[in-house]
Parts: structure tokens; C-alpha cells; sequence
């Protein structure tokens, strides 16, 4: 029978509660792997199952948390056998009681997806996807893709899902008290996402408790329609007699999801909760009504961390990677200078853009090879959202696999063979796509003509379920040295799209071409086109008229409250512009994260200045910077990361010309104690680490306390930094850090999901490192100081 999604909003839905702790407390002991016990005590997890649906809980969630083949890896258990395994326990639970489910349960794989980590997508994709057929094979009534960090690793997960079955997909995130992803992603980025992949419905879990959790929900709310998933932890985790406890009993957890349950349409509990949480919640909830669907009409194109939605005002859409016309940019093409095409994406940042539009169709390529490389690269650097150009359907759709977040698609037309081309795409990869007022006929001379066309798209679109909203109509800007009609049918249909609200998009310089002293038409063509209603202008945001129209225009329409962003550009005109391709510091090339800019910078620095001095006078300033900006997060992961690695190439260049490999400093010890085998928090510190010239030797994960010890003995390290993610390892942790304590004299600094400043100290570490710049500045208090 499997779950019907039409019960979604119609009555409040309950998952269950906590599985781990509930195994803990039947014996699962530290360290030991929960899937195990689908084969060795499968009788007990099918008691933890029915500890929560007797209690009323509506959907249990399967035993297969870590059932990534990448997890199991080594550990004996076959993915198959195993998910098959807990589907089996988990149906044997509900015994065929009405209105029960089986959630498939699909956590994080345990890795970083590349270009910042080095697990390539698609194995991401492909590993998911053989889960998913397991999940379903097996007889799952739903898949739940839960404890979700990372925008990339969540699309990866949806994509393998809908690829490989026809099972309802939900999808719970697990944000920061700030609303933040590990990666940065937001809960109005990762939201809009998931709904442009198809997620039937998303919520939060893990993380944080209830009241945490109450100040974010209003956020996904009003950025998607689905229906959404609330399945907190019971509070903060807190460290009490060397075990972790969650402080919200089930009265109070009961009370707060009460005062949020009417936003959400399913609800149940993570971390901490146990049956008696559920039940009390059951029964204080059951008859909310459900917040169900939205109709949120939002345009809005994403990065993973960057949203920019067309209803608050028009946007810029920066042309120049763009090969027409642009020798030197074909030629970096051909050459496959990536670096130089990411220097076009950030001088256009710089000027002002708020999206890239990403053309790289050039004679003599594979352009789907090239686009694939492009987009992943520009997103490392930057978290501005990308308009993917192409009609290279085959570029088309790997450049949108490959894309992190929601990107815009440029573009359909009204020829029956790009509808039906493009079309489809578009739904399965979520873009906002782009109409641009042509078919087989060409482009009418008139604006009836074109809006004709227009609705033909919109109304196409629609047989693939796009509404209108996702629809950027792009009435095609003719020159007017052409026709002297031309700008006015533009505008003509730009306003009439405007009176539908449907958003449009134009290449505004199109309109003077062949003509002299083409800034003058540009720049009040722009200023025209926006008054009429233009949502995006294509343009060149280096080119002073298109920015003086764009900004005395948002000034005057009293959308740059304060004129503010006016004064700011205009106050100082006098004002030096923006560093250039061929000015790129060392310092700026590690800030921006560009590892081939680092490398040529650190040689023109060795001809002037001594090894030590270019990294103590740039190199340890610019990753302050970016690990200041990290912690207040005005940066995030994917560009830390990227900056650490263009330090490490900078680094490199200035280890050759000292013609040594012995830069190293001081040791410093990291590993993910015994039982846990999340290292990613390790792995980035690590980088860090090393780019701060420090000696680290990185034990791995699933670390013994013998081993630890040993090595910090033996080497006389300083400073030990233990990692642990799982509730269930942070007792490994304290014996870690109590064996270290006893012998030898080092200190030791702590870190992961289930910690706490509080919780460290309850396990007598001597620090706390909330994230990896945290870590650093640690190290660097003990060993500089």
C-alpha cells in the first residue's frame, strides 16, 4: 500500500522518537555499530519500534542511519543485507496496523562532496541511489533523508532517490542556532532547493531542541510550499557523570512542540527524546491542524548560501563569461583556464553583480566536459548565483546536475523541439528557466507576437507541473539601428508581462549594436526597460552607465531605502576600482581561493622578499581574514576550504625555492575517537592546521585511547585535538582525554556536533573549538603564546 502523499496537511502526522539513545539503553554499547544489531539483536530494535507506534507515532524510522556503503566499508556488513534487514524488523513492528509507515532512513555519508571535499558526485549520487533501491525493494513507504549539513550531499541524496525509486521523499536538515548548514547553506537556500528537486516535504532535525528550532521555522515557511518536518532534539546536549543528557522532559518538549506544531505538518523528536516524550507530545498535538501546504509565489535563484529572489527588485545578471566576441576568453576556454574564468566571475562580483551568467559554448570542445568543470569551480569561490547559457541540451544538464543550489536555465524557446528538450529538465533540476520569445518563425516584429509566444511556453511549462513563477520571459532586445520600433516592442512586452506578474530577463546591450557611443543607448535603454518592469538585465556590471541606471533607478523607485546603496557607491567618486585580473595579490588570491593565482603570485613575491617574511607578511593574514570571516559567518566552509588550499599551493612554491621539505613547526595530534567514524570537522582542521605551519599527524577516525596516548607520548605533542560526532562516542571522548591527562602533560581541545562549551568542560578538555578556525586559534593560543 505504501504512504499516500495526499494525507500530507490533511491531520498532524507523529515520527517516533530517538532509536540510538533507545538502543543504549537495551545495551548497544560505545563505539558499536547500531546496524549490527539488526542481525544480532533484531529483537530488540523491533522493541524500540514498537515503543514508539504503540504510543501513537505514525512513521519509525529503520536501523539503517549509517548504512552507507561508504560507512560500512570494512565493518563486515553488506549494505544490501543490512538495509533489507531493518526494513524487515521495522514492518514487522507496525504488523500491519493502519496508518504505520516505514521511513528508510538515510543519513549523511560521512564525507565532503568535491571540488571542496574528495568524494566526487556522482559516487555520491551512485551510492545513494543503491541504498534507495535497497530502501524500496525491501518495502520502505517512505524514503527520509535526514541530518543533512550540506546543500551538495542533499542534492545528491534527492537526485539518487527519484532516479532509482518511486518512494515519497522527505528530507530533514540539521542547522546551526544561526540557521546555518555545516556548509553554509541557509534554511531559506537549502529549502527552495529541496522543493526545486522535488522533496515532498522538509523540516529540521538534530542539532537543536524545540525552542531553537521555533525561531528558524518561520524562515522555511516562507520559503517553500511543502509541507514540513519537525523532529528536534530534546534540548542541548549537556555532559552528566561521563553520558550525554538532553534536560527537556516530555511535558515541557510536549508544551514547545505545541506552540509550533500548527506551522508543521509532521512532528516527532530526535536526540534525546524517548517514548515518553512522543507520547505526551501525541497527545497534546494530535489535534492541530496541520500547516500543509503554502502557495508562496517566490522567484528565486540560489547558490547554496546565497538566495536572490526577483518579487524584492531587480537584479544584474553579469555577461562577460560569455565567449562572443571575447578572443582572450576563447582562448582560456581552449586552453581549459579555468582560473581565468573565475576571475571574470569575481571581477563582476566586485562591480556589482548578483548573478553569473556561465556561457562556455566555443568551436572544438566538449562543452559538456567544460561546463561541468566551470560551474563547480565558480561555486568553490563564490557563493553568487549562476545563469547556466547554453543550447547544448547535453552541457545543459550537466551543468545543472552539477550545480549547487537553484540555478537559472537560459533558455526555451517556442520551438516544439526545445520544449520538448528542455522542458523536462528544467522540473527534474528545479531551474528557473528562461523564455525567450522565439519559434520557428523566428522573432515576431510585433510585442502581441512575442507575448504570444510567451504564453505558449508558460502554458507548455505547465503540462511538466513549472508554474508560472519559474518563468523568466525574455522579450529579445533587437537593435535599434534595425528598426526604429524595436526598443518599444521590448518594453511593450516587458510591462504586459509585468501586469501578469511574470518576471523578465533581457540582454540589454543588444540594443545598440552597430552603433557609435553605444553607453549612451545602453544605459537609458536600462533605465526605460526597469521602470517598465525588468526583473534581470543581462549587462556588463563594469560599465558605469548600466551601474548609474540601475542605481539612480532603485534610488528614485524607493527601492535603496535610505539611498543607502547609492551613497555608498556615489559618496566617494574618487574611489580606487576594484583590483583587476592582472593585479592579484597573494594575499587576494588566498582570500578568493585561487590556487593557480596563489602560485603565480608567491613567484613574483620570491623575487623581492625573503620565504618566511611572504608568509608571515601575507599568506598567515589572509587565512586570519577568511577565518575571521568564518567565524562571523560572512564565509563559509566551501570558501575557507578553497583559501586553505590556495595557501597550500602558495606554500608549495615557497617550499621549493627554500629547497627543503622541512617548513614544518610544531606537532599538534587530531583523530575521531574510538567508535566514531565521522572525520569530516578532522579533516578540515587538518588543512587548516597545516596551512598554519604546523607538524600534524592525523591518526584517522575510530581511534583507540591506547593509540592516542601512545602517540602523544612518543612525539611530545603539545596540543591533541579529538573529534566525535555520535552521542554515542563522546564516552570514548572523555576516556581520551582522561588517559591523556594522566599521562603526559599536553592539552587537549575538543570539537563536533554533540559538543558543547559546557559539555567540554564536564569532560575536563582544556578547550572547546565550536568549528575549525576555533581549533586553530586554540592551537595558535598554546604553542604561540
Amino acid at each position: 500500500m505504501g504512504f499516500n502523499k495526499e494525507l500530507l496537511g490533511k491531520k498532524m502526522l507523529f515520527f517516533d522518537g530517538a532509536t540510538g539513545t533507545q538502543l543504549q539503553a537495551r545495551g548497544l554499547k560505545p563505539g558499536e555499530i547500531p546496524e549490527s544489531w539488526n542481525f544480532i539483536h533484531p529483537d530488540l530494535v523491533e522493541a524500540v519500534h514498537r515503543s514508539y507506534l504503540d504510543i501513537g507515532s505514525n512513521f519509525v524510522k529503520s536501523n539503517t542511519f549509517g548504512a552507507n556503503p561508504l560507512k560500512l566499508k570494512g565493518t563486515g556488513l553488506d549494505p544490501k543485507e543490512t538495509i533489507t534487514a531493518a526494513i524487515n524488523i521495522a514492518k514487522k513492528a507496525i504488523d500491519g496496523r493502519p496508518d504505520k509507515y516505514v521511513a528508510f532512513n538515510i543519513g549523511p555519508c560521512g564525507k565532503l562532496l568535491a571540488p571542496i571535499g574528495d568524494l566526487p558526485f556522482e559516487e555520491a549520487v551512485k551510492n545513494f541511489g543503491e541504498m534507495a533501491r535497497y530502501g524500496e525493494e525491501a518495502g520502505a513507504d517512505v524514503i527520509l533523508i535526514e541530518t543533512m549539513s550540506d546543500t551538495y550531499e542533499l542534492k545528491a541524496a534527492i537526485l539518487a532517490c527519484k532516479e532509482n525509486t518511486n518512494l515519497p521523499i522527505f528530507v530533514t536538515m540539521t542547522f546551526d542556532q544561526s540557521g546555518k548548514l555545516l556548509t553554509g547553506g541557509s534554511v531559506e537556500t537549502a529549502s527552495i532547493m529541496c522543493e526545486a528537486l522535488g522533496a515532498d516535504a522538509i523540516g529540521f532535525n538534530c542539532g537543536l531542541g524545540p525552542e531553537q528550532v521555533s525561531k528558524l521555522l518561520d524562515q522555511m515557511v516562507n520559503a517553500t510550499n511543502l509541507p514540513i518536518i519537525v523532529n528536534p532534539n530534546a534540548g542541548l546536549p549537556v555532559e552528566r557523570d561521563g553520558k550525554t543528557c538532553y534536560d527537556v522532559g516530555p511535558e515541557d518538549f510536549a508544551e514547545m512542540m505545541y506552540k509550533l506544531a500548527g506551522r508543521a505538518s509532521i512532528i516527532g523528536g530526535c536526540c534525546g527524546t524517548t517514548p515518553a516524550h512522543i507520547k505526551v507530545e501525541i497527545e497534546k498535538c494530535k489535534d492541530v491542524k496541520p500547516g500543509g501546504y503554502r502557495d508562496n509565489k517566490v522567484t528565486a535563484i540560489t547558490s547554496y548560501s546565497n538566495c536572490v529572489k526577483l518579487n524584492d527588485g531587480p537584479a544584474i545578471i553579469g555577461e562577460r563569461i560569455n565567449p562572443t566576441g571575447k578572443k582572450r576568453l576563447k582562448e582560456a576556454i581552449l586552453a581549459e583556464d579555468i582560473d581565468y574564468i573565475c576571475r571574470l566571475g569575481l571581477e563582476q562580483i566586485d562591480a556589482g553583480a548578483h548573478i553569473l551568467d556561465v556561457n562556455v559554448g566555443t568551436p572544438g570542445i566538449d562543452e559538456a566536459a567544460m561546463i561541468g568543470k566551470v560551474v563547480p569551480a565558480l561555486q568553490a569561490i563564490a557563493d553568487t548565483p549562476l545563469q547556466i547559457d547554453t543550447s547544448n541540451i547535453e552541457a545543459m544538464e550537466k551543468a545543472l546536475r552539477v550545480y549547487n543550489g537553484r540555478p537559472m536555465l537560459n533558455s526555451v524557446n517556442g520551438k516544439e523541439e526545445s520544449l520538448e528538450a528542455v522542458l523536462p529538465l528544467a522540473k527534474k533540476y528545479g531551474a528557473i528557466v528562461v523564455a525567450l520569445c522565439l519559434d520557428d518563425n523566428g522573432i515576431p516584429n510585433t510585442a502581441a507576437g512575442r507575448i504570444a509566444i510567451a504564453d505558449k511556453i508558460i502554458a507548455r511549462a505547465a503540462e511538466y507541473g513549472i508554474p508560472a513563477e519559474h518563468i523568466v520571459v525574455d522579450p529579445l532586445a533587437l537593435t535599434i539601428s534595425t528598426g526604429a520600433e524595436n526598443a518599444k516592442i521590448a518594453l511593450e512586452v516587458i510591462r504586459e508581462m509585468k501586469a501578469r506578474g511574470i518576471h523578465t530577463v533581457m540582454g540589454v546591450s543588444n540594443i545598440s549594436f552597430g552603433l557609435p557611443g553605444r553607453e549612451a543607448v545602453n544605459g537609458t535603454f536600462f533605465a526605460l526597460a526597469l521602470e517598465a518592469g525588468l526583473s534581470c538585465g543581462i549587462i556588463n556590471p563594469q560599465t558605469e552607465a548600466m551601474q548609474a541606471a540601475f542605481h539612480g533607478y532603485r534610488a528614485l523607485m524607493g527601492l535603496d531605502e535610505g539611498c543607502k546603496d547609492y551613497v555608498e557607491r556615489y559618496a566617494n567618486a574618487a574611489k580606487a576600482a576594484p583590483t583587476t585580473l592582472s593585479e592579484m595579490s597573494l594575499y587576494d588570491a588566498i582570500v578568493r581561493g585561487m590556487q593557480g593565482e596563489a602560485r603565480k603570485a608567491a613567484d613574483v613575491c620570491l623575487k623581492e622578499e625573503a620565504p618566511f617574511d611572504i608568509i608571515n607578511k601575507y599568506m598567515i593574514p589572509a587565512l586570519d581574514h577568511v577565518g575571521d570571516g568564518f567565524e562571523k559567518k560572512t564565509m563559509f566552509l566551501p570558501q575557507l576550504l578553497m583559501s586553505a588550499d590556495a595557501a597550500k599551493a602558495a606554500f608549495e612554491v615557497i617550499r621549493e625555492a627554500v629547497g627543503t621539505s622541512d617548513t614544518k613547526g610544531e606537532t599538534v595530534i587530531i583523530a575521531t575517537v574510538r567508535g566514531d567514524i565521522h572525520d569530516i570537522g578532522k579533516n578540515i582542521v587538518k588543512v587548516l592546521l597545516e596551512n598554519y605551519g604546523y607538524n600534524v599527524l592525523d591518526l584517522g577516525k575510530d581511534v583507540p585511547v591506547e593509540e592516542v596516548v601512545r602517540v602523544a607520548k612518543e612525539t611530545g605533542a603539545k596540543v591533541v585535538g579529538l573529534s566525535a560526532l555520535m552521542t554515542t562516542t563522546v564516552g570514548a571522548m572523555a576516556d581520551t582525554i582522561a588517559a591523556l591527562q594522566k599521562e603526559t602533560t599536553c592539552k587537549v581541545v575538543v570539537g563536533g556536533a554533540v559538543l558543547t562549551e559546557d559539555y567540554a568542560q564536564e569532560i575536563c578538555a582544556d578547550g572547546y573549538a565550536a568549528n575549525a578556525v576555533a581549533a586553530v586559534n586554540y592551537v595558535n593560543s598554546v604553542l604561540k603564546a
